[in-house]
């Protein structure tokens, strides 16, 4: 009989219309009236903060808003939003936005009250302690950063990324209105939505996983494949929209008390060098490490297959994972994903540096299958020969 422990204390609100809630649902936190809004150039461009921030300043909040964030956000900035949160003396952060704007913010959360950098508690010389009050409003379908205890921060000086873990990290609460997600672009909507779908596959998969966390991803994954062609192709449409806010929500839970495994290594290898969009990293690999794990482990991709509607329960393991592959293929090809020779900056020379980061990401471990340099080395020149 297996042990396993899942812990989740984020409180989540999800609707239409929820965001304009915001300000008396902090209100009833009792947690402090001095607010550091995170976010990023899009979204305060995209008109989504400018209501929020009035909203919440008519009712008595004092609000001061930090957008220096990158889709891949560095030390540097989180820093500098550390500064900013000591000298102004804010008391809680709301971090609105994708994942970049929502990691940012719970670094800085840590930071700010507790100095060092992230590389310090990555390596376990500060501890996570002392963490300022995070509310978490995302406006894509996507990384589940909303619910998770993870924030991913690119070190400037390495290119590496950072991994900051722990539970106290976990948003106090999350509110998740659609509403703030029907103008996010195709191509956004896109990357985000397979990044929430490989959530659910690693962290349904990864050898840390558990029997809660692949409750989640199984929902998540069927709500997902099944709802994000329509959310890219229409859109406006609200239900679409929710459906791919709530997979999201349910694969940040699913991953989010277990880990996530060789996909994101690599995605985040080449995030780190290139600065490529984190969701469209994780597409471009998806079929290809879903290829090797599978290899050894077809009973649990099977499931998968069936999860996704890809095959069904009359279909061998084996005829089912190869079914798997291809609709995966397939998926993400009507999503019109670039494939990895085709991403800005990535070439041949390279590729030792990127194998090396992903051999030294610590969710290298998790992956279900035993992944070492040669691995990972094949999987990435097959990708960029779209070799099958």
């Amino acid at each position: 009989m297996e042990s396993y422990s899942y812990y989740c204390n984020t409180r989540i609100e999800m609707g239409l219309g929820k965001v304009e809630l915001l300000p008396d649902l902090i209100k009833s936190l009792n947690i402090g009236s001095s607010i550091l809004l995170v976010s990023d150039p899009g979204v305060v461009k995209a008109g989504v903060i400018q209501p929020i921030q009035s909203l919440l300043e008519d009712l008595g909040f004092r609000v001061i808003l930090f957008d220096s964030v990158s889709q891949n956000p560095r030390d540097t900035e989180c820093l500098e939003g550390a500064k900013v949160f000591n000298q102004e003396r804010m008391e809680l952060i709301v971090a609105i936005g994708g994942g970049s704007a929502m990691d940012t913010g719970k670094a800085i959360a840590l930071l700010g009250p507790n100095g060092g950098t992230p590389a310090d508690y990555v390596a376990g010389k500060k501890e996570y302690a002392n963490i300022a009050p995070i509310i978490c409003v995302p406006t894509t379908a996507g990384t589940g950063s909303e619910v998770t205890r993870s924030s991913v921060i690119s070190d400037s000086a390495t290119h590496q990324k950072l991994t900051l873990k722990h539970s106290s990290l976990r948003p106090m609460m999350a509110v998740l209105d659609p509403k703030l997600t029907l103008t996010v672009p195709k191509s956004v909507t896109a990357a985000t939505g397979v990044d929430a779908l490989v959530h659910a596959i690693e962290g349904y998969t990864c050898k840390v996983t558990n029997p809660i966390s692949q409750a989640f991803g199984a929902r998540a994954m069927g709500k997902i494949v099944s709802s994000l062609p329509i959310a890219f192709m229409y859109g406006e449409n609200e239900q679409a929209r929710f459906n791919m806010l709530e997979g999201s929500l349910l694969a940040g839970l699913c991953f989010g008390s277990t880990d996530v495994a060789a996909v994101h290594c690599l995605a985040e290898a080449i995030g780190g060098l290139y600065d490529t969009p984190h969701g469209v990293a994780n597409a471009v690999f998806l079929p290809y490490v879903l290829k090797f794990n599978a290899e050894e482990e077809k009973g649990i991709h099977a499931d998968l297959a069936r999860y996704m509607k890809f095959a069904s329960e009359s279909d061998s393991d084996e005829g089912a994972v190869e079914k798997l592959i291809a609709g995966i293929r397939e998926f993400t090809n009507t999503l019109e994903i670039p494939k990895l020779r085709d991403l800005p900056g990535v070439k041949e020379e390279d590729f030792d540096r990127i194998v090396e980061l992903a051999v030294q990401n610590n969710s290298t471990p998790s992956n279900i299958r035993k992944i070492g340099t040669d691995d990972y080395r094949q999987i990435l020149e097959q990708a960029y020969r779209d070799i099958f």
